[in-house]
């Protein structure tokens, strides 16, 4: 049934050929992107989960003010 429905519509072996390409173009945009975005941004973004907003002593200090 799908294969009756899909041969009726015009350059149907079109969209295979684009959609490849879209995919291609994404995945080598965000390859140059990791390789161009700087190393600050990347340390920063990676700690942005565990950050609640305060800033906290070392260890040996918060030992040190007891």
């Amino acid at each position: 049934m799908y294969k009756d429905v899909l041969s009726t519509i015009e350059n149907i072996e079109i969209w295979p050929l684009i959609s490849l390409v879209i995919f291609f173009l994404f995945f080598i945009g965000v390859v140059f992107y990791l390789l161009t975005v700087d190393n600050d941004f990347i340390k920063k973004m990676k700690a942005l989960p565990m950050d609640d907003g305060t800033v906290s002593q070392p260890v040996s200090e918060k030992n040190q003010n007891n």
